[in-house]
């Protein structure tokens, strides 16, 4: 038995009918041949009356070598080890499902690769006692990993090759699929043009964050005027963008009662540290251009009264 090398799942072959990931390595003239990544790689073909339902102009622009596909399985020979594939039956919503599994297998697999290194285990024994089980238990064996980071009585019914292996994988699970937060941020214009509009927008911004919980706060933080951000992290990305939705509209509904206005200029979203980085820039970028206004300006009447 290796330490790195073993299929995904429990069937040394698939079954006809069902979709999986294949990695293009050669095309022949009789079609293109592949390896099936879930099952350690064994070999497989796609026929080239099955690569397109339309007339086959190019067969390069329909597969390319080095390409992972979705296909699904016509025909499996165990006992010359064919297995024929096909990518024209498979339809967009059958590639979604396969790539969704797949993605699940091969971390599932990184996961057990690693214990099997580090604990100088067979991957394929790893395999037999704890992933294919839990598979058989939950659907995925990735499902499972992720209920035991808080449910440690999912591993009750495990039978594990050493308590050192134990150790590992629940180490292991716990550093790689604790869920992190993920930061959402909405960008609006407030603006009030009353006799008290500075006050109505300040007590607008402030509905935003009325209803904060430890678990669930939003922040709002000035860019430049009318210019605001509204951001908010949880672990629940769709939550955070429906409760920033939530504080625009309180915010929209406070300041028009001051005959103010509200408007959306960049809607909830989830951002990256990218996006982060360019908001960075531009707040900086404003406050220095306050900067260079308050520092050109003459001393007058009302700034004599300000304390340096």
């Amino acid at each position: 038995m290796s330490l790195t090398n073993c299929r995904f799942y429990e069937e040394k072959y698939p079954e006809v009918d069902s979709y999986v990931m294949v990695n293009v390595k050669q095309i022949a003239e009789m079609g293109a041949y592949v390896k099936l990544l879930e099952y350690d790689n064994i070999d497989g073909m796609i026929l080239l009356s099955e690569l397109s339902r339309r007339r086959i102009r190019s067969i390069q622009k329909l597969i390319r070598i080095g390409r992972n596909e979705v296909v699904i399985v016509l025909r499996v020979d165990k006992e010359k080890g064919y297995i024929d594939l096909s990518k024209r039956r498979v339809s967009p919503e059958d590639v979604v499902k396969c790539e969704e599994r797949y993605n699940k297998s091969k971390a599932v697999h990184s996961i057990m690769r690693h214990v099997a290194e580090a604990t100088q285990t067979p991957l394929e024994t790893l395999y037999q006692q704890i992933a294919w089980p839990l598979d058989r238990k939950f659907g995925h064996s990735h499902d499972a990993f992720k209920l035991a980071i808080t449910n440690p009585d999912i591993w009750n019914d495990v039978e594990f090759p050493s308590a050192p292996v134990k150790k590992e994988l629940q180490d292991y699970i716990s550093k790689k699929l604790t869920p992190h937060p993920t930061k959402v941020r909405a960008d609006i214009e407030v603006t009030c043009f009353g006799y008290d509009g500075i006050d109505a927008v300040k007590e607008a911004l402030r509905t935003a964050e009325a209803d904060n919980t430890p678990e669930n706060q939003i922040k709002v933080k000035l860019v430049a005027p009318p210019l605001y951000v509204l951001t908010s992290q949880c672990l629940d990305k769709n939550l955070g963008i429906k409760m920033l939705e939530a504080a625009i509209e309180k915010i929209a509904v406070k300041i028009k009662e001051a005959n103010g206005n509200c408007s959306v200029k960049m809607a909830p979203k989830a951002v990256t540290e990218h996006d982060d980085a360019i908001l960075a820039e531009l707040m900086e970028k404003r406050e220095r251009e306050n900067q260079q206004v308050s520092g050109d300006e003459d001393d007058s009447e009302s700034d004599a009264d300000v304390p340096e």
